[in-house]
């Protein structure tokens, strides 16, 4: 019995594949984005792991989201024991859904305008004190978030060549969190247990957050968006220890959650605000070097227990 990786990004496979070796776990990616689905045939005995990113339409992988869906569905009627699945494939693909979920939960989220179409863009950008955010719904990578000082900049934005609408039709419009420190924190989470937090230096990466090797471009100006490459853009968060840990553990239990990254903001008017949940990690090789335990050799570990449980039954 072999551990089936579901995803669409081969760029970021090696370093779950070394991990899986490096613990003994026989593995297969399965690509997705079209092919046959046989409904009537039975799931190949294993474990599955989906880790479908948000971000898949950007790489020009359009069906990608709907054929997880797809083959989760199926593989769960199928009786097949599933990582990140259905739900979770849900909640990332909808910052709405994760903003809900989060704030019914008793987790701090940042105040939120969705809008569906276009029409009502610009008198709902009004609604929020400038300066606000924009982002898309279903994103990644921090792709399509910008920050405006006005309501007129925004529809200026949007009249412009530059605007691009989201692919799911939903934009969403956030407050803007004054940060006391310009940087983000995650928390890995595996298998019930959190691995490790890290930093995000917002000062050089901006909006745009990837923690991946796959994700690094070169060296940006200051201003831009964009991951700088540069070392020391991610680091270790050394020594937290904070009561929302247990928040996230619990939300990632009741959400049928295996592995995610939950990413917040602490505020200069000291509040602790979480604004994503990412259920297809990846991890930085800066961090990873300098962490006491591994996210990929602990997913590999997870993985590698759930297929000697399936064996056993």
């Amino acid at each position: 019995m072999k551990a089936y990786i579901l995803h669409e990004n081969p760029e970021w496979y090696p370093p779950f594949a070394a991990a899986f070796e490096a613990e003994g776990v026989d593995h297969e990616p399965w690509l997705l984005g079209e092919g046959l689905l046989d409904l009537d045939a039975p799931p190949p005995p294993g474990v599955y792991w989906s880790r479908m990113s948000a971000s898949s339409h950007t790489r020009g992988h359009l069906l990608a989201k709907d054929h997880t869906r797809a083959v989760l569905s199926w593989l769960e009627a199928g009786g097949r024991r599933v990582v990140n699945g259905r739900r979770v494939l849900e909640l990332e693909m909808s910052k709405v859904d994760q903003l809900t979920a989060l704030r019914a939960a008793g987790i701090e989220v940042p105040r939120t305008l969705a809008v569906v179409g276009r029409e009502d863009l610009p008198a709902a950008a009004a609604k929020l004190p400038a300066p606000f955010i924009a982002k898309h719904n279903q994103g990644g990578k921090g792709l399509g978030v910008a920050l405006f000082d006005s309501a007129d900049a925004f529809v200026e934005h949007l009249n412009s060549p530059g605007y691009e609408p989201p692919v799911d039709g939903i934009t969403l419009f956030q407050e803007y969190l004054r940060a006391a420190q310009p940087r983000i924190t995650r928390v890995e989470i595996v298998d019930g247990a959190v691995v490790y937090a890290l930093t995000a230096d917002t000062a050089r990466g901006g909006f745009e957050l990837c923690p991946a090797d796959a994700c690094a471009v070169p060296a940006v100006p200051a201003d831009s968006c964009l991951v700088d490459a540069a070392p020391g853009l991610f680091a270790l968060r050394e020594g937290f220890d904070h009561p929302v840990l247990g928040r996230y553990l619990d939300f990632a239990r009741r959400h049928g959650i295996e592995v995610a990254g939950f990413e917040f903001i602490e505020t200069e008017d000291g509040r602790l605000v979480t604004y994503d949940v990412n259920t297809n990690t990846n991890y930085n090789p800066e961090v990873e070097a300098a962490a006491p335990r591994s996210g990929p050799r602990q997913i590999a570990r997870m993985l590698k227990r759930l297929i000697e449980e399936e064996e056993a039954r």
